[in-house]
């Protein structure tokens, strides 16, 4: 999801470890989430909960069934297994940035995108 050298900028998530859980079938992965001013991460969701901290700028996450959350930098978040949500970058002049650490169903894939 980023971008070559010299392209438009993208959305970039860079997987910083994964884990077998202590729950059987249950997988613990953590990333490092880059989303460029005026960009969004797209309605997707993932096969568990998202635990997060916006390390770096303001971001609404927009929701299907709830309404949009606005998170600045140094504000946790958790989103349920399931959840279609998109990660907008609302900051002025800043490429946010969120760690986030998935506790998902082993054999599912991180991330569903939908349109």
């Amino acid at each position: 999801m980023a971008s070559d050298s010299g392209g438009a900028p993208s959305v970039k998530r860079t997987e910083l470890q994964r884990h077998p859980a202590s729950a059987p079938g249950r997988l613990i992965v953590q990333t490092l989430f880059e989303i460029p001013v005026g960009l969004a991460s797209g309605r997707h969701s993932h096969p568990g909960e998202e635990v997060g901290y916006l390390i770096r700028g303001t971001v609404d996450m927009e929701f299907d069934d709830r309404p949009t959350l606005t998170i600045h930098a140094g504000e946790p978040f958790l989103i349920p297994p399931r959840t279609i949500h998109n990660a907008r970058n609302v900051t002025d002049d800043t490429t946010t940035m969120m760690l986030s650490t998935y506790v998902v169903e082993a054999d599912e894939p991180l991330v569903t995108q939908y349109p």
